[in-house]
């Protein structure tokens, strides 16, 4: 168990990375589409800490509900973030031209709403996978601890890549698009570890 709790927890390096470039892209796609900079980021991080917040008491209760599809779950839960990331500069695109001359408080509520079911999403992983390392490992405050550690650790390697790579060579939706195929394979490798972890416990 050891070894695929190591290769979970680094896969969830990534899920962080791919957040993070989302949120720094999210929130430059806000200020170009509606030109105010400082309600932009406040739209986004706003987002991002309610929709964590909802999102990790629902996967909590979902996890408890269905403890033995705590993977399968957590797999299409990236999926689902992927496919909002890949829509995502349509969406806010769409809501710029519609809005863009709308008071101050409809544009922020409107791109709020927009921004809250992908963050939703992403508060929903980090109970799903701590339930999967409860059933498997006596040690749950060292699994938490862990799970914490690697996804901080992918947002602050996601907010690096963005500041000095991705911005630097590609252009935003190009970076989205990054943050998406990060999604799918965090998605892919989860599902390899479970299939090697189920062969492995197979008499």
């Amino acid at each position: 168990m050891q070894g695929s709790k190591l290769a979970i927890a680094n896969v969830f390096t990534l899920s962080g990375a791919a957040g993070l470039i989302y949120q720094i892209c999210w929130q430059r796609l806000l200020f170009g589409n509606f030109g105010v900079d400082m309600e932009s980021i406040t739209i986004v991080v706003s987002a991002f800490m309610l929709g964590l917040g909802l999102g990790g008491w629902f996967g909590g209760r979902l996890a408890d509900r269905f403890p033995d599809t705590t993977l399968n779950l957590f797999a299409l839960f990236e999926l689902g973030i992927a496919l909002f990331g890949m829509i995502s500069p349509m969406l806010i695109g769409a809501a710029g031209d519609l809005f863009s001359s709308a008071p101050l408080w409809q544009v922020g509520l409107i791109n709020f709403i927009l921004v809250l079911p992908a963050t939703f999403v992403m508060g929903a992983t980090l109970p799903l996978l701590t339930t999967h390392f409860a059933r498997h490992d006596k040690a749950v405050g060292e699994s938490i601890g862990l799970l914490y550690f690697f996804n901080t650790m992918g947002a602050a390697l996601g907010a690096l890549a963005c500041g000095f790579v991705l911005f630097r060579y590609v252009t935003l939706n190009q970076a989205i698009g990054i943050a998406v195929a990060i999604n799918v394979l965090v998605a892919v490798l989860v599902k390899l570890v479970q299939w090697r972890q189920e062969r492995v416990l197979q008499p």
